[in-house]
């Protein structure tokens, strides 16, 4: 019962910094839920990072048992940060108006990690680098992670070394450039679904992969709908057309020949 001198729970924690993070510039009752709301967000996205980038880093190396399970734990995180806007939709807009005006032009669509995860798992667009201008460090984090392979780049560099004709995607060095969706990896995914006993390892990478994209669809769909609920069609607070924005994002495809497959089989 006595921990003078020695770590305690709250010191491996650091909890005194995390609950002393939360500095709400109004008096309203929910301005709290909305700071952690999205505080802890954030920390779900910096795990997803890790494991994301632990994931790509699996693949290129041919151990893909590891990330599997890399992949597996990504999904469940969205599952986390999907259920999370259940509990923001608890506030009303009458209760957001009260302290919307103290945001100022700070918006999620200035999360350099959503940036990140984004840029990690296929979807590049330099134009998104704007957001981050005025903060260096961030930008040169986003930009090392454009000048490599993404995850899907490598799932796709691992269907070429294991035999499958993936087209320019076995020779593609510009890494930040947007990535044209190509028949030859549609070709070489069908193959795989059409014999997932000969191809079982490639066939699992598929569907971990789709079920990342699935949760993250869902996350997405939720955010959407949680903006509407609160704020309807108004735009965003950091000059975003708000839910318009939201809905185009939902359009955008990670890895689309493992969608398209589908169709063909």
């Amino acid at each position: 019962m006595e921990f003078r001198g020695r770590m305690s729970y709250g010191d491996y924690l650091h909890l005194e910094k995390i609950l002393n993070a939360q500095s709400p510039l109004s008096g309203a009752h929910d301005e709290l839920l909305f700071i952690i709301q999205h505080q802890t967000s954030e920390l779900w996205m910096k795990l997803a990072i890790h494991e994301i980038r632990s994931a790509s880093k699996a693949i290129h190396e041919d151990r893909l048992q590891p990330a599997f399970k890399m992949l597996s734990r990504v999904a469940r995180i969205f599952e986390q940060l999907t259920g999370a806007w259940d509990v923001l939709r608890t506030m009303t807009p009458s209760e957001y108006t009260q302290f919307r005006g103290s945001l100022g032009q700070s918006s999620g669509f200035q999360s350099y990690q959503y940036r990140a995860i984004e840029f990690l798992a296929g979807n590049r667009n330099d134009a998104m680098l704007k957001p981050h201008a005025h903060r260096p460090e961030v930008v040169a984090e986003l930009e090392q992670i454009l000048a490599e392979p993404s995850l899907y780049d490598e799932a796709l560099l691992l269907l070429s070394r294991q035999g499958f004709d993936v087209g320019a995607d076995a020779t593609r060095t510009d890494w930040r450039a947007t990535r044209t969706p190509n028949d030859a990896v549609l070709a070489a995914w069908r193959e795989v679904y059409l014999a997932p006993e000969k191809h079982w390892m490639l066939y699992e990478l598929a569907e971990k992969l789709v079920d990342f994209e699935d949760y993250f669809r869902r996350w997405r769909f939720n955010h959407v709908t949680t903006v509407e609920r609160i704020i309807g069609l108004k735009r965003g607070t950091g000059g975003t057309s708000g839910v318009s924005y939201l809905r185009k994002m939902l359009e955008v495809e990670l890895f689309p020949e493992l969608w398209k497959v589908r169709t063909e089989l």
